[in-house]
């Protein structure tokens, strides 16, 4: 299965043919700010775009929530995108962990035009794009993690909806004296095709017997967005002040776009301040007429973790903030967690 995807890769005559392009954007905070570079080191509910193994580390329970203003948010662009998500993670053994999340894209409201009557005076529709997703991640060894999940998407407006169902598989690897060392690997978005239906797609006429007809458009059968994940990422320890400066590198096999190449960075500083940055590259970036994505480009985040509990250190509050440039007024997102 992921020979046949490599061999899909970045096919650019497949360009713009797939469906539920939500699925590559990331609507989680913390590894958004540094280009979604860590499939190697996805830790807790973030794990959910990057590499579902990374569940494997969640201690006994999370909770996040994270806002995306995409492109500017409804408050910015005209057409851009407000993001939620939510998420829950659980410790249910000693080696394995279900979480489960929501991903919700909003548009506000856009109006109504047609053919015929292409001034906006019929009133306005307000389209929803969802993502449903319930994980597995289990530990087989100290070293090695795995994790499945599975997505229900669902695109809707007043009249025409589709529902497609998905799945993400996940590998990652830990070794060195200190656990320093990190290799992942996930496959994203596999799954099969879904289409459109609903009475948004049907029309009426008058036959040549004068009768009154109802018949529908059909539509096209559409494929989910299939991506192969691959990382690398090492930790440099400092024993002073509690250092951590973590090096991260990705690449993603697109099937439906060109590849994209990722380089970022972690600073952490006494377990509590974490500054980031990253750039994704993708073949024709910097052309305006070859450009194929808003994501891509340079992305960076901070985050503040506070203890809440003086018995646990696991026990922790923390607050993520970050930027992604690109077109229009770039991309803000908060977020916040608990883990307890």
């Amino acid at each position: 299965m992921m020979a046949s995807t490599v061999a899909m890769a970045g096919n650019d005559n497949r360009r713009g043919t797939a469906g539920a392009s939500q699925l590559l954007i990331n609507p989680w905070t913390r590894s958004a700010g540094w280009g979604s570079v860590n499939i190697a080191n996805a830790r807790g509910l973030e794990s959910f775009y990057a590499n579902v193994a990374g569940l494997s580390f969640v201690g006994k329970t999370d909770i996040a929530y994270s806002n995306t203003m995409y492109g500017g948010g409804r408050n910015g662009f005209k057409s851009a995108a407000a993001i939620n998500a939510l998420g829950l993670a659980q410790r249910v053994s000693d080696r394995g962990v279900l979480a489960f999340s929501v991903m919700a894209v909003s548009f506000g409201d856009i109006d109504k035009t047609t053919f015929d009557r292409p001034e906006p005076t019929q009133g306005t529709f307000a389209p929803t794009f969802m993502n449903l997703n319930v994980a597995y991640s289990h530990s087989f060894t100290a070293s090695i993690h795995g994790g499945v999940n599975i997505k229900l998407v669902n695109e809707s407006t007043s009249d025409v909806s589709a529902t497609g169902f998905g799945i993400d598989a996940g590998i990652q690897y830990v070794t060195g004296a200190n656990d320093e060392l990190k290799f992942g690997i996930s496959l994203k978005n596999w799954g099969p095709t879904y289409s459109y239906s609903g009475t948004g797609l049907t029309f009426s006429f008058i036959n040549p017997a004068g009768n009154n007809t109802v018949a529908e458009y059909p539509a096209a059968e559409m494929e989910l967005p299939t991506c192969l994940n691959i990382g690398l990422s090492y930790d440099f320890l400092f024993d002073k002040w509690d250092q951590v400066l973590t090096l991260a590198g990705s690449f993603q096999s697109n099937a439906f776009l060109k590849d994209n190449y990722a380089v970022g960075f972690d600073y952490s500083l006494l377990k509590m301040v974490h500054l980031r940055a990253g750039y994704v590259y993708q073949r024709g970036l910097f052309s305006e007429s070859d450009r194929t994505t808003f994501n891509t480009g340079f992305a960076c985040g901070a985050s503040f973790e506070m203890p809440l509990s003086k018995k646990s250190d696991a026990t922790r509050l923390m607050l993520d903030y970050s930027f992604k440039t690109g077109s229009f007024s770039g991309t803000h997102s908060f977020g916040l967690s608990i883990s307890l």
